[in-house]
């Protein structure tokens, strides 16, 4: 795929941040003798990261906006586009020396998501999208499971944890939704999740307490793949609400029905 000139700094900004990933979290077992030490290290490994990010984004596009998961928001000169930026999604897998957590890039323009990339840099596995090109990993273009049946489909989720509020009504959503599925996942990175379910991997995912940089790029490829997405709170909007679901189009309403409680 040729995508545009902003896609291409995207892409370009999410593999060297990647690289400079993937060679900390090689060190990441050496550390784990001492929890404080490898949580420091991961928290230097997480700026860093979104330092190389801002350089890369904010210096090919100076005048957009920004709001990064370490350094906050700021205002740029176009008023209309801001990046939105997770660079470490999977924190707590990347400390254990598990090999799933992803770099992840949104550019919003007049308050859509235009273009989202999620770099999975353990696997290298690339997932991208542009509003109105379709969805792709690496060099293959990816679309929603086509199951329609909630028994035959797999699930994913964010589970709350150290007492988060979110935790009872997780709770309760899988009470619900466990008996009538093949199964659901707790993977621990939401942009990771979504493009799973971008690529077919999971029929749908749901999860409470998100921040704008855990899902905004994995909200376009979702839409870009054929899958619907909406805040769980219908007519609320996913971002303030920090609450979302997705899913294949067979799916969703059955899906979105047991989450909602209706």
């Amino acid at each position: 795929m040729v995508g545009s000139a902003n896609l291409n700094i995207m892409l370009k900004a999410a593999r060297k941040a990647g690289r400079a990933l993937v060679k900390d979290f090689r060190e990441v077992e050496n550390l784990q003798v001492s929890v404080k030490s490898a949580g420091d290290f991961v928290s230097k490994a997480d700026i860093a990261a979104e330092e190389i990010l801002r350089e890369e984004l904010r210096g090919a596009r100076p005048t957009y906006g920004w709001l990064g998961e370490e350094t906050g928001g700021e205002d740029g000169e176009d008023p209309t586009r801001r990046w939105i930026v997770d660079p470490l999604d999977g924190t707590t897998n990347f400390l254990h020396g598990l090999p799933h957590w992803a770099v992840s890039i949104a550019l919003e323009h007049k308050g859509q998501i235009v273009a989202g990339v999620v770099y999975d840099a353990a696997k290298d596995e690339m997932f991208f999208a542009e509003k109105g090109a379709g969805a792709w990993m690496n060099d293959q273009r990816i679309r929603v499971s086509g199951r329609n049946r909630l028994i035959e489909s797999i699930f994913a989720t964010g589970v709350p944890f150290g007492g988060r509020r979110e935790l009872p009504a997780t709770l309760q959503d899988l009470a619900r939704l466990m008996p009538a599925t093949a199964g659901v996942r707790r993977w621990g990175a939401a942009a990771l999740d979504l493009a799973y379910v971008a690529a077919g991997r999971y029929e749908g995912f749901w999860e409470r307490g998100l921040n704008p940089w855990d899902v905004a790029a994995g909200i376009v490829i979702v839409r870009e793949a054929g899958g619907l997405v909406e805040a769980i709170d219908p007519g609320t909007n996913i971002f303030d609400s920090g609450q979302l679901i997705c899913a294949n189009e067979p799916i969703f309403d059955a899906f979105a029905k047991v989450i909602r409680g209706a």
